[in-house]
């Protein structure tokens, strides 16, 4: 087992590497950069992030590293993955459910340890192996997920894992981008105990923890020593701050508090732009709708499903929103390979009505359950609003009922079965074909197994989603995931509303930040002005 080290050698670390880097003495002036998350909270910062994507964008990418990492350099393009802490990976040629993954060499903690195969084997048995000390119920809940293909791993060498998945799985290496290591040396010095550990948290990443006040703020700091020299911060200190209501941050960033906020309220943009700051949009895979539960009724009838989606006016939200959304007609967007030509639903309340009638549900009486703010949320109180006052005048009775984000989170991650609730206001990033096709419509992803919430299930769409994992070529794949998008669009699987065009408001004195077409976004080239 690696060294153990003492509490306290973190900050000494911290600050020894940004002496080393030439800011000791008095001549050190941090440049900070301060940014203002919708979440409510201080997302979890232990290796499993909560507070929904947010959380993994803020207290994961930034502290920890995965096998894979997301390409964020680029606004052109929609994301795709790159190598990470496995500088390669490769099918087994004799193999097809054995995933070869060679190891970036010469990487350390942030407190000192080594980053090989024991590591990386020891960082799966904490989701996996309920024997293992360092097991982790509530890690389990949060990145279970991402590992549930997995049957096995093996040690090939010290810098060679081999992991064999449960069934050919051909798009496996997007869920080890999703997947953050943790110290194993920094977990052991702490008994095992996550609470202990979270006050000296270490991974691999750009960034290294510094301080935390509960409720109140999280505190980074740059990693001058990061493997990629390319992604080591430009500004020295990262304090990440909760403001849940859209206008307590642009208040917040008017008032020079804050440099950077997410998701501006619309309304506040033009003030925002008139006082010099910077307002950033870009499509990127996101989408904002209703999850269906439709293995009871009403919405296990494709009339009252059609009926939804025929009901709400799209241009009227996005006018709402003063145009930082577009229109959705599925959970996909345009420059995505599976977006296909699927049906499209035009706003016809008429049509609703009639569907309604015809499936004996007028009124129709439904319960929705809606967040107060969160991750991706938008503004989810006027937009609900909204959404239930097209419903209704096309013949549904709604029930909006108000949660905290990670509430929502739970109803979400334990499934539609033995809810109140006939659908869900709930935000999603499908940045990948794991995440938006496969994950979110073969019956087999229902809870636990994540993140077909509402009970979906079309045996076709299961048998081209079985093809499409064991599919190896990416034409035949994608061909294949296609005809599954646009089968579940048929089915009106979900109540389709707007995407987001992730709007940020940033202070006039930042420069560098390239916001990517992916939920997640890389804070390293902000450059912040005296």
């Amino acid at each position: 087992m690696k060294s153990s080290r003492m509490p306290g050698v973190f900050k000494a670390a911290a600050f020894a590497a940004l002496a080393s880097a030439g800011f000791a003495g008095s001549a050190f002036a941090e440049s900070v950069l301060r940014v203002a998350m919708t979440a409510a909270d201080i997302p979890d910062f232990t290796g499993a992030p909560d507070q929904g994507y947010e959380g993994y964008r803020f207290a994961g990418y930034t502290l920890y590293d995965g096998l894979a990492l997301w390409d964020l350099s680029s606004s052109d393009k929609a994301a795709d993955i790159m190598p990470g802490l496995a500088t390669s990976w490769e099918i087994d040629p004799a193999n097809n459910k054995r995933w070869i993954y060679h190891l970036r060499e010469g990487v350390k903690y942030h407190d000192g340890c080594d980053w090989n195969a024991d590591s990386a084997i020891w960082n799966f048995a904490r989701v996996m192996d309920p024997t293992a000390p360092q097991f982790n119920p509530r890690h389990v809940g949060g990145m279970g997920t991402y590992t549930a293909q997995i049957e096995s791993i093996d040690k090939v060498d010290d810098y060679t894992i081999a992991i064999n998945t449960k069934a050919p799985s051909s798009l496996f290496p997007y869920e080890m981008a999703m997947y953050y290591m943790i110290s194993d040396c920094a977990v052991t010095a702490a008994g095992n105990d996550y609470v202990k550990y979270g006050a000296h948290p270490s991974g691999t990443g750009p960034y290294m923890f510094d301080s935390v006040t509960p409720h109140e703020r999280l505190e980074l700091v740059k990693n001058p020593n990061y493997w990629n020299p390319d992604r080591i911060p430009k500004h020295d200190r990262l304090v990440l701050l909760p403001m849940p209501e859209a206008s307590t941050r642009a208040a917040a960033l008017l008032s020079g508090q804050v440099d950077f906020v997410e998701a501006p309220s619309p309304d506040t943009i033009p003030r925002l732009k008139s006082a010099g700051m910077q307002i950033i949009t870009v499509p990127y895979p996101h989408n904002w709708d209703y999850m269906f539960r439709m293995d009871v009724p009403p919405f296990n009838d494709l009339r009252v499903r059609q009926a939804a989606n025929y009901a709400v006016n799209r241009q009227d939200m996005v006018d709402m929103l003063q145009g930082v959304a577009t229109a959705a007609d599925q959970t996909l967007i345009p420059s995505q390979k599976w977006y296909g030509n699927p049906v499209k639903y035009e706003y016809d309340p008429e049509k609703a009505k009639a569907l309604l009638t015809e499936a004996g549900c007028i009124p129709c009486v439904i319960k929705v359950g809606i967040s107060t703010s969160g991750s991706g949320q938008m503004q989810p109180l006027p937009m609900n609003e909204l959404v239930k006052e097209q419903l209704d005048e096309a013949g549904f009775q709604v029930e909006l009922i108000p949660m905290d984000w990670n509430a929502l989170i739970g109803v979400f991650l334990a499934g539609a079965d033995g809810t109140e609730y006939n659908a869900i206001n709930f935000s999603m990033a499908p940045i990948d074909a794991v995440q938006g096709v496969l994950k979110k419509w073969m019956s087999g992803n229902a809870s636990p197994n994540c993140c077909n919430w509402g009970v979906y299930n079309n045996p076709e769409v299961d048998a081209l989603g079985e093809q499409a994992i064991a599919e190896f070529d990416p034409v035949k794949r994608d061909a294949l995931l296609t005809k599954m998008n646009e089968t579940v669009v048929a089915d009106a699987s979900e109540l389709y509303i707007v995407h987001d065009l992730n709007p940020r408001a940033l202070s006039p004195k930042l420069s560098g930040f390239v916001q990517a077409q992916s939920w997640f976004q890389d804070l390293t080239p902000i450059v912040v002005a005296p």
